[in-house]
């Protein structure tokens, strides 16, 4: 879903002065992240109101925040005298519930170095009326028949999942592949272990759930755990490891509020999703597998620092046998970016409000620089105002709230400013301008026209400062040039965590621009939406870099459109839709999705599968595997790789099965790609091949183990359209084989597995 923005309270976020450094009896809120400050100052200012709603919940007791703490020692020591409950602490860093009421003490405890906490994550999909006309079909790799995700755990955290959907079966229908569930939003709790929520581990239990709590309005899940691990189940709609284990997280997002109680609100938070990452890698190495998690969900970045901690877990809790797997988000159509560099003496740009009543932004500039706002009124003279970092600095918490007035109309300002996380040397401001909602037509009159910002008349942001480098990054509303001066970009604007360095992050592409509905109906789209097609970043993919000048993503795959499972528990737009299939008295649906959402999940199967081949691989390991293996398309042509419209290009699942394995050093002659024209098919030891039509010549094949050793050769005659490898003579294992011939799309390698049984 295109992201439905939360606007942001912008309280007091600069670290305080050495004239300002607070006593033993103040709060030090530079320990806070900004929306933890947020929660402490709105108590300090209202106490009445505190006491009255905040402190105290409906069952007596203050409502408790998750968060990450930062502690030195132990932390059940430091944080249990103030009713706080240690969740999990890896290395100096934990995950804690923490009493509102107690946060302000905690942050005076000399042994508490940071608690930070950050509101839900958003999916990343695009919105249904996208998705209606946005709809070309992908259905997945030609995989392997030697690499099937079997003994390997793919975890999903998302919301909406059926949790009957035959996809999560074997391909029989017959052996049940889901594990264990963490419903973060079950209301049945009574004698629940988890921080919020329950955890289902027996199968009769969870098939008997039906769908988690969210799944009777949403199918996001549903549809992301079919695309990296379903069985297909009679459909084409085969996910890329569909043979593995499979374990889900239904955890909370924005559009969840109507399943959470406002005594739980502050539970729900990054920390409580990096729980949810950790209960996926904890069972993976309880049974002793390898495991990947697939999390198409994700918020803006920012300048103050909220995800220090998050990204810092991150890193604890990824590594060998632990992939983590990010969407890259979905605003690479909104111009969104504009830079002023140093030497040039100004940088302007119109603005206006989007879906919000906000235009939401942060700037980061290097020395002083100043911001003028300037109303182009029609007929009139414009009016200009301007604001100086200085003047910003000198207000109390360097916040200022201010009201202009352009011709009549009010415009409110709130701009704070603080250090960068990144640079302690450049000034960032964040803040949000917005105006009245309505606006009589003329004096006396009854009928009013919309005036937000931009919409009724043209406004303009001027970025001053010969000096200064500057950067100009919105969160909410849109830029334009209009009467601006300079150009403005779509960039920066990847989400969290697919930002964060242990993360591996996902953009979409597009291939194929459209698909027949259950209706017979030819579904299409514009270019100006999904992209050119042959594989080039879908337009609405976001691009690097990083706030911190990182290149992101990493990798493309198709996600424009995915077919895959949706949820026989909620209502789907029937357009979508292709077709269904009956199981166990119920009526299942397979249909389109479009977004990073539906990216990400392809990258995570195609992963599991290598993890099948290597299960310590780590994600430095596949950041390898991906710069050696990927195709270079997706980017503007004569890009570099990576770079951060594509990072390493589109993923090749079968190249990068080779790499891991190191069968191309092992078999010089054996070819990087599938045959485009040839059909595999193993059955205990007989390898059937079918041609897409009848060999005009003859053909040549070769089996090798996966030590280079040539085992078996032989040649097909021409003028059949199948033909049977008799490998019975072979001891189980995996098998490269390679085909050569001059008919076109016959050459090429697969791997195979002789199982023994």
């Amino acid at each position: 879903m295109r992201i439905i923005l939360l606007v942001v309270m912008l309280l007091a976020f600069v670290r305080p002065s050495a004239a300002q450094a607070p006593s033993d009896t103040r709060t030090p809120y530079h320990k806070m992240s900004a929306w933890v400050r947020e929660i402490v100052r709105d108590g300090e200012r209202q106490p009445m109101r505190r006491a009255a709603q905040a402190s105290v919940g409906r069952n007596g007791a203050s409502p408790m925040l998750t968060a990450f703490v930062r502690v030195k020692g132990d932390g059940g020591s430091v944080l249990n005298p103030y009713q706080a409950r240690v969740l999990t602490q890896m290395d100096d860093i934990c995950i804690a519930q923490i009493p509102l009421s107690s946060l302000s003490a905690l942050s005076r405890d000399s042994r508490v170095q940071r608690i930070e906490a950050n509101r839900l994550h958003h999916i990343t999909m695009d919105t249904t009326a996208l998705v209606l006309n946005a709809l070309p079909v992908y259905e997945g790799y030609q995989l392997p028949q030697a690499y099937t995700g079997e003994g390997v755990v793919v975890g999903v955290q998302d919301i909406g999942f059926d949790l009957t959907h035959p996809t999560l079966y074997d391909t029989t229908g017959t052996r049940y592949r889901v594990k264990c569930v963490w419903d973060m939003l079950s209301a049945d709790t009574i004698g629940s272990a988890m921080p919020v929520g329950a955890d289902y581990t027996d199968p009769d239990a969870i098939v008997a759930l039906g769908c988690v709590r969210d799944g009777i309005i949403s199918s996001h899940g549903t549809h992301t755990s079919g695309t990296a691990a379903g069985s297909g189940y009679g459909t084409s709609y085969r996910g890329m490891a569909y043979e593995s284990d499979i374990c889900l997280v239904a955890n909370a997002v924005s559009s969840d509020l109507q399943f959470i109680s406002p005594d739980d609100i502050y539970k729900y938070t990054y920390a409580t999703d990096a729980l949810g990452f950790k209960y996926l890698f904890d069972y993976a190495d309880a049974v002793g597998k390898p495991c990947v998690v697939s999390f198409s969900e994700g918020s803006h970045q920012d300048f103050r620092g909220d995800d220090v901690l998050y990204y810092e877990m991150l890193d604890k809790l990824v590594g060998p046998g632990h992939i983590l797997v990010a969407s890259a988000g979905n605003e690479g159509l909104v111009d969104n970016y504009m830079h002023k560099p140093a030497g040039v003496v100004s940088a302007a740009t119109d603005i206006r409000t989007l879906n919000s009543d906000f235009f939401t932004f942060s700037i980061r500039g290097s020395g002083e620089y100043a911001l003028k706002l300037t109303a182009h009124h029609y007929g009139q003279p414009e009016e200009t105002a301007t604001i100086f970092t200085r003047d910003i600095l000198a207000k109390p918490d360097s916040m200022l709230t201010d009201t202009l007035r352009f011709a009549d109309i009010p415009y409110f300002v709130k701009i704070a400013a603080y250090p960068s996380c990144y640079d302690e040397n450049d000034c960032v401001l964040e803040g949000q301008f917005s105006t009245v909602k309505k606006k009589a037509v003329s004096e006396g009159a009854v009928d009013s026209v919309d005036v937000n910002l931009g919409a009724y008349e043209p406004v303009t942001l001027e970025l001053d400062g010969e000096s200064s480098d500057i950067q100009l990054f919105v969160s909410s509303g849109y830029i334009h040039p209009g009467w601006g001066t300079s150009p403005v970009e779509r960039s920066h604007n990847i989400h969290s965590p697919g930002s964060a360095p242990s993360v591996i992050c996902v953009g979409a592409n597009t291939h194929r621009r459209g698909f027949i509905n259950q209706f017979g109906d030819y579904i299409t789209q514009e270019k100006g939406y999904q992209g050119a097609g042959n594989g080039k970043r879908a337009l609405y993919s976001s691009t690097g870099p990083t706030f911190d000048g990182r290149i992101k993503p990493e990798v493309l795959a198709p996600g424009t459109n995915v077919m895959a499972s949706y949820s026989s528990w909620t209502d789907s737009p029937p357009v979508t839709l292709t077709q269904f299939t009956e199981f166990k008295g119920r009526t299942y649906p397979w249909g389109a999705n479009s977004g990073t959402s539906m990216a990400t999940p392809v990258v995570s199967g195609a992963i599991a599968l290598w993890l099948q081949a290597n299960p310590r691989l780590t994600p430095d390991d596949v950041r390898g595997v991906l710069a050696r293996t990927c195709r270079k398309v997706g980017a503007a042509e004569g890009a570099d790789y990576p770079n951060n419209e594509a990072g390493y290009g589109e993923i090749d699942v079968y190249r990068g099965l080779l790499d891991v394995l190191d069968l191309k050093a092992a078999i010089h002659d054996l070819s990087d790609t599938q045959p485009e024209s040839v059909r595999f098919a193993i059955h205990g030891n007989r390898l059937e091949l079918a041609f897409a039509s009848p060999l005009s010549q003859s053909v040549s094949w070769r089996v090798y183990s996966v030590g280079g050793a040539q085992m078996l050769q032989g040649q097909l005659p021409s003028g059949s359209d199948c033909a049977v490898i008799d490998l019975a003579a072979l001891p189980p294992a995996v098998y490269a084989v390679q085909l050569n011939s001059l008919v076109p799309g016959i050459t090429g390698s697969t791997l195979v597995r002789i199982s023994g049984k």
